[in-house]
């Protein structure tokens, strides 16, 4: 086989329209760079999906430890397989289920240890031979001499592979692998046929029950051996039966024969995962499907169409914006069927589509706000979906995987999610029952939540006894007492908004005291938000700089980084810190500090800095446009300036933190369009520094905002004048309702700060 000639060929389908000239639609698409943020510590993967879609089939690299949660990381050189679920930008792994990987030889499957990253069939790659665009994956497994392709419907995968001449050619089904090494607690495996294979498996994880069933169809008969006798090994230092389920299937194929293999996924039975094949993937055009998953990527990458000559930047963007549509994922059939938080079929009424991945602790912040702007109607799907989880369930999820509550960080931010698009004239969801779901989340109540004593636990935590009963969270009753406390306050500012809009003038009050709690947390002498005993005293030794990961009194940070998370009463911490002034001088130390940590389990989550300020995380995420309150918006413009540039690259290690689900780069698609929303739930954005020169944001009802960016370069990053609508804004804030009903926001750039 000719890698050369078949990468070549690729290009002339991925890279041009009819003709061999690259029309309007295909501009997006090809400046999106899969690759970004698969190195480093972004944990992303290049394999291909449709927007928010089921499936996710990708090349697997490694197979546990952190840099192993997305399955592949850009400084391997070998490819276990292509399994068909994967995590984009998490912190903690799961998914990988459904390994496929070709074979040319005698297929050696052996068990390779526990401490081993590659099974006994991986193969070598190069990157060189390597093609990934929105829609497509190919690579070429040098052991084998294969080259495989991989694109996506919503529901199905349809694989494409050129095998050598063999008489020895055939595939390894992999159902006992995973990712971070789950625990396979019921696996199926059965060859239907000598074209198909069906099988379904149940492992617990980070998601502690999670199902799934798959369909796979091959285009070549094949002869088949099942796998399924267990194999003593040693684990954690002892011996224990391990499961096993892999079919091994044969044929004999000649010198570039192309083989084609349909798969589909359900979380409900494997009926529904060849439904689901049956109707996205009914013929075996591979370029038609490729083709078509492109065109529906352009689509949806035009919904933020960007003019600018500095063509790195609109890489980094539209990737960015790719990134932010790879979760919340689909979770219903074709024929409407899902799995319930508790665990039991369901079918969605009226077409609603129900979707899982829900990693709220990161996405409330931008990748929800960024969803209401530019794709409403598909946030409301994301926000009619988590009502039906705590209709199922009990309770709204923090953190949401494939059905299962994983109780996974801390606060309630389902709530600030759904206020959020609420306030902003959502009707998706019902004001008073979406009242009652946040209240739900805000009082200590441990019945009525279908889930494990564990997750139970984790989703009904001690601290908010504390915080309704004496205020606060005492240090001494509970872990991450500052993180939660804070958290806990904003997300009750949400609830006591909403209550107000509502008419509900009691709740209102409640919680808007309890909003108030923050202030509890500060210690004046010091100038940092600080753990609080049970007793009232102050927590000592203190060390604004301590670290000990997920067992301090803060989250994924320190005292520098949580002192400032106070969204929704900007003014009121700049009173708790003396007034205007010392919050300027204070905000300026945190930049100017000295970027070390200490303590005896740093968490690898502060990452990025500035100061102490650590952008690889998302507590940090708001803070640089705090300035904009305090009359400084020059500063704002100048970081904001300095993170798009210095912490997002159009390289595999271009992001300086997990992506997070689409967190990351939601926060480089807003900022680099201009503006963030600081408190989601107030629809009220914060002016930045815009790096084009001209943004358009189609609207419903054939409407557009624009952002028009005059005398822009890297060195004009000071705004000078904002006109909107003709009117020249007196401070750096639009609201949300500025942008729906149309209009252009005119800014004047250049070199000087304005301090005026």
């Amino acid at each position: 086989m000719k890698t050369t000639t078949v990468l070549c060929g690729l290009s002339l389908i991925f890279c041009t329209a009819c003709g061999g000239v690259p029309d309007k639609k295909s501009e997006y698409v090809d400046y999106v760079n899969l690759f970004i943020g698969t190195g480093g510590h972004g944990h992303t993967f290049p394999g291909p999906l449709r927007p928010h879609g089921m499936i996710q089939p990708s090349p697997d690299t490694r197979i546990y430890q952190w840099d192993a949660c997305s399955g592949y990381h850009y400084s391997d050189s070998s490819i276990n397989g292509f399994s068909h679920t994967h995590l984009s930008g998490t912190g903690i792994g799961d998914y990988g289920d459904v390994l496929l990987m070709p074979t040319v030889g005698v297929q050696d499957y052996r068990y390779m240890g526990y401490d081993s990253q590659q099974t006994a069939y991986a193969s070598e790659f190069s990157h060189e031979d390597e093609v990934a665009t929105p829609g497509y994956y190919g690579v070429l497994l040098k052991r084998y001499d294969v080259f495989a392709e991989l694109t996506a419907t919503e529901r199905g995968a349809l694989h494409r592979y050129r095998f050598p001449e063999s008489d020895k050619s055939g595939f390894i089904i992999d159902l006992d692998y995973s990712l971070q090494r789950q625990e396979n607690q019921d696996m199926q495996l059965e060859a239907i046929s000598d074209t198909e294979i069906v099988g379904w498996k149940r492992t617990q994880g980070w998601a502690e029950n999670q199902q799934i069933g798959f369909y796979m169809q091959f285009s070549k008969p094949f002869a088949c051996k099942i796998v399924d006798t267990p194999i003593e090994v040693e684990w954690n230092g002892e011996k224990r039966m391990l499961p096993q389920s892999k079919a091994l299937l044969q044929f004999a194929t000649t010198e570039g024969e192309e083989i084609f293999v349909k798969v589909g996924i359900s979380a409900v039975d494997v009926e529904g995962a060849r439904r689901n094949v049956e109707m996205e993937i009914p013929t075996w055009n591979f370029d038609s499907i490729a083709m078509e998953t492109r065109n529906i990527w352009n689509d949806y990458l035009a919904s933020v169409q960007v003019e600018s000559s500095d063509e790195t930047a609109k890489k980094i963007f539209y990737t960015a914006l790719y990134h932010t549509a790879v979760h919340p994922s689909l979770f219903t059939d074709v024929d409407g069927r899902y799995r319930g938080m508790d665990q039991l079929v369901h079918r969605a009424e009226n077409n609603t589509d129900i979707y899982t991945v829900y990693s709220l602790w990161d996405t409330f912040r931008a990748l929800h706000p960024l969803m209401t702007i530019i794709q409403p109607e598909l946030n409301d799907r994301f926000m009619l979906s988590l009502m039906q989880k705590y209709r199922e369930g009990g309770i709204l999820p923090m953190w949401e995987l494939a059905g299962n509550y994983t109780a996974t960080m801390i606060g309630y931010h389902a709530v600030s999610t759904l206020v959020d698009a609420y306030m902003k004239g959502s009707k998706a969801v019902d004001g008073h029952e979406l009242l009652k779901a946040c209240i739900r989340s805000a009082e200590y109540d441990t019945t009525g939540i279908v889930a494990s004593r564990r997750m139970i636990g984790g989703l009904m935590p001690i601290s908010k006894y504390y915080k309704n009963t004496i205020g606060y969270i005492p240090y001494d009753k509970e872990n991450e007492s500052v993180a939660k406390g804070l958290e806990y306050a904003y997300n009750d500012w949400c609830i006591s908004l909403l209550a107000k809009s509502l008419g509900e003038t009691e709740i209102s009050e409640r919680y808007k005291t309890l909003a108030g709690a923050y202030r509890h947390y500060f210690d004046a002498s010091t100038g940092f938000m600080r753990g609080k005993s049970i007793s009232g005293e102050w927590h000592t030794p203190f060390n604004p700089r301590y670290s000990d990961h997920r067992n301090d009194d803060y989250c994924e940070g320190t005292a520098w980084q949580w002192t400032w998370f106070v969204p929704h009463d900007v003014d009121g911490l700049m009173e708790l810190m003396g007034g205007r002034e010392a919050f300027i001088e204070r905000l300026d130390s945190l930049f100017l500090a000295d970027s070390s940590i200490d303590g005896p389990l740093i968490s690898a989550d502060i990452s990025g800095m500035i100061g102490q300020y650590a952008h690889g995380n998302e507590p940090s995420h708001h803070i640089v446009h705090l300035y904009n309150y305090v009359e400084q918006p020059w500063k704002t413009q100048q970081l904001v300036d300095s993170i798009l540039y210095s912490q997002y690259f159009d390289d595999p290690n271009g992001l300086s933190g997990n992506e997070d689900c689409g967190q990351m780069s939601a926060w480089y698609v807003m900022n680099a369009m201009g503006f963030y929303q600081v408190c989601p739930g107030a629809p009220i954005y914060s002016i930045g520094r815009p790096i084009f020169d001209k943004v358009s944001i189609p609207l419903p009802n054939e409407k557009t905002f624009e952002i028009i960016v005059h005398n822009n370069s890297r060195q004009n990053k000071y705004i000078q004048s904002m006109r909107l609508d003709g009117v020249e804004l007196e401070s750096p804030f639009f609201m949300h309702n500025d942008i729906m009903k149309g209009g252009t926001l005119v800014i004047e750039m250049g070199d000087t700060p304005v301090k005026s």
